[in-house]
């Protein structure tokens, strides 16, 4: 596709839509001959129908223009469209964690990150697909990042807005060492492969990418493109000793440590005990609760523009 041919849609978190060096980068690179269209969001669910809407306007590329939340928003209203027609997604971070952006090495200033969504190329990557339900009721979301359940999910899910726009991804952290002698455990029966384990968890990760809440690796060697979820199992502790023990393990991601389980997988379901109170979940930065769930690579979903050199691409994708 030649760039007389390129239509970009950004789409900004409506929080987000007086930001002054963003539209000074839109004005730059409308200048420079972009084709350019903006629309802002107002209510949850916005940013999926917009970016759902792409297919019939013409459009070649997709910005998210937002924290975590709303990338993930936006690509799920790309799934939402057949393969051959979702636009390629591109990213302007402007949340208080912006954990993938971060990591696949994009620009976190409005301006040089509208400029590498104009110029990089794009590669594919897998999705994730949550099927989760509460109460008979059920739901198919998808992500590309992170899921957590437990500890990590109360963190963000409690966090407020306030002391996050204040202190950014370290709001994480504080709620994180204010909780800490305050957690539950959870149990659940976790099925993977041909695996079954009950288990007592601390912290459930599920990655696609490698790192959540603000820059907290959970995953850190998972790849964006080979067909893999990067599971985390952190077991609960019950003493001071035995948290020593559990960080010391959390350094090397153990794969069958005493509190660490590290592995990987194309599809987990967690159900939860009848009488235990729903897991909280939170994918990519949304926290929901639910009593189980499952989650499975959809491989090669949707093309993201990220550099050549992301680290989150397998050796054989890179040139």
């Amino acid at each position: 596709m030649t760039d007389s041919q390129q239509h970009f849609l950004l789409i900004i978190n409506g929080k987000s839509a007086g930001n002054p060096a963003l539209r000074e980068a839109v004005d730059e690179q409308r200048q420079a001959g972009k084709l350019i269209t903006v629309r802002a969001t107002w209510e949850g669910g916005d940013a999926a129908d917009i970016a759902e809407q792409s297919a019939t306007m013409g459009i070649s590329h997709v910005i998210a223009c937002g924290g975590d939340g709303t990338v993930s928003e936006v690509m799920n209203g790309l799934m939402r469209l057949p393969h051959d027609r979702r636009p390629v997604l591109g990213i302007v971070p402007l949340g208080s964690a912006n954990d993938f952006a971060t990591s696949v090495g994009l620009p976190l200033e409005p301006g040089p990150a509208l400029a590498a969504a104009m110029s990089l190329n794009s590669h594919p990557i897998d999705v994730v697909r949550v099927t989760a339900g509460a109460g008979g009721e059920s739901m198919t979301s998808y992500y590309i990042n992170m899921t957590t359940g437990g500890f990590g999910a109360e963190i963000t899910s409690s966090t407020p807005k306030t002391l996050k726009r204040l202190l950014g991804g370290g709001a994480y952290s504080l709620m994180g060492a204010l909780k800490a002698w305050r957690h539950c455990s959870y149990r659940g029966t976790l099925h993977w492969d041909e695996k079954e384990e009950q288990a007592s968890l601390l912290l459930l990760a599920i990655g696609n990418g490698i790192q959540s809440g603000g820059g907290q690796v959970l995953a850190p060697r998972a790849k964006l493109d080979d067909g893999r979820l990067d599971v985390l199992l952190v077991r609960d502790f019950k003493s001071v000793t035995e948290l020593t023990k559990l960080i010391s393990e959390l350094q090397s991601f153990p794969a069958d440590g005493r509190f660490v389980r590290y592995f990987t997988t194309s599809h987990l379901t967690v159900t939860t005990q009848a009488d235990d109170p729903h897991w909280p979940l939170t994918l990519d930065g949304e926290a929901r609760s639910y009593d189980h769930f499952s989650a499975e690579v959809v491989p090669l979903a949707v093309r993201v523009l990220i550099p050549e050199d992301c680290p989150l691409l397998s050796s054989s994708r890179q040139p």
